[in-house]
């Protein structure tokens, strides 16, 4: 239980409330409990039916159903070529150019002497 203090209309009484959170259910009260359940529907004459691993709940002599499909007499319609309505749109699109390089700005390149050590910097085109 947790204490929650509501505020009323006259500000300067607070009174407690004591509210009821609802429980946390934990793994093993769920398993206890199908566990009951399952108990219960064996002591009043259920019984459960082992099947083995694989089997479909489908029947055999029935062939599987396309959803997509609003009827089994419906069959596919022929698609009708429509080459202008597409050259069309095809005409339509932009040719995109290729993007213009950037001239680069000049950059700063060191000079070294004999030994590697550096000497100098100069200004290389970028080019």
């Amino acid at each position: 239980m947790a204490i929650c203090y509501c505020i009323w209309s006259n500000f300067d009484q607070l009174v407690p409330a004591i509210t009821v959170m609802k429980p946390v259910r934990t793994k093993k009260d769920l398993q206890a409990d199908l566990a009951q359940q399952v108990e219960s529907f064996l002591s009043h004459g259920g019984e459960i039916d082992v099947v083995e691993r694989g089997t479909s709940g489908l029947p055999h002599d029935k062939p599987w159903i396309n959803p997509f499909k609003s009827a089994d007499h419906e069959k596919s319609q022929s698609r009708t070529p429509v080459p202008e309505v597409l050259a069309a749109i095809d005409s339509r699109k932009q040719k995109r150019n290729k993007p213009v390089p950037k001239k680069r700005q000049p950059e700063k390149v060191w000079i070294y002497d004999d030994f590697g050590e550096p000497v100098r910097w100069v200004w290389k085109d970028g080019s």
